[in-house]
């Protein structure tokens, strides 16, 4: 089962149900991502890993080509100084690489984050730990089952939101 993804594994083991999608070409943006899966970009949820300080990390869950506030997380953090995980650390920290990161299946605890906006959609695709395969769930399933995640608001409003 080498071929079966990491974070698949671990939803497997809590019993989360799930379907994996795997793309039939190579995947250069968020956008082709969502059209290959036949959802909009929104419902594509991106794991970022952050550094707080050495050694101190903590992933965010973000709705698809929404952007992170920085102000609004270094202050929910009580951080003055943060910056985005190297590929390196990413790799080291969550067992992935960049473009294949999950919440799930992690090799080690970590904090994870959500903005609420991950929750709108009724269904969401995430890095499956695998690059060309995705996970396909409901939000509630992912919600109920991050049950240490911690949920606010750390996006920048999107044009035209009030």
């Amino acid at each position: 089962m080498s071929d079966f993804p990491p974070a698949a594994f671990a939803l497997e083991k809590l019993a989360v149900p799930y379907r994996l999608f795997v793309h039939t070409m190579p995947i250069n943006s968020l956008e082709e991502a969502a059209a290959e899966r036949e959802q909009s970009p929104n419902q594509v949820v991106r794991s970022i890993l952050f550094r707080i300080a050495e050694g101190n990390f903590v992933m965010v869950l973000i709705a698809g080509p929404t952007q992170i506030s920085w102000a609004k997380l270094r202050a929910y953090l009580g951080q003055s100084r943060l910056s985005m995980a190297s590929e390196a650390e990413v790799l080291e920290i969550t067992g992935y690489r960049v473009g294949a990161v999950s919440p799930f299946g992690l090799p080690n605890p970590i904090r994870i984050l959500a903005d609420e906006n991950v929750f709108i959609q009724d269904e969401v695709s995430i890095g499956s730990g695998q690059r060309g395969t995705a996970i396909i769930l409901k939000s509630r399933d992912l919600r109920s089952t991050l049950n240490y995640i911690e949920i606010d608001r750390f996006a920048d409003k999107m044009p035209g939101t009030s």
